[in-house]
């Protein structure tokens, strides 16, 4: 199984913050996998963005315009 970059802890924390009574290790494992892939997306659209403005550095306006797809803010 690969390794992930999220602790399982924050994701029963997430749910159980989120109104769930009781959270099923299936569950949190599942929310951080998902979790994961839309943070890598959001990450390679950031970092495109970065160097489309000739920058190496990603910045956290480049984080917020790749995340506008994911947020409904």
């Amino acid at each position: 199984m690969k390794s992930s970059e999220l602790g399982l802890s924050a994701m029963y924390r997430i749910l159980k913050k989120s109104g769930a009574q009781r959270v099923s290790d299936e569950s949190a494992d599942e929310l951080r996998r998902i979790i994961e892939e839309i943070a890598i997306a959001i990450a390679k659209s950031a970092v495109d963005m970065a160097n489309h403005a000739g920058r190496k550095t990603v910045r956290g306006e480049d984080v917020k315009l790749a995340a506008k797809p994911f947020t409904k803010f």
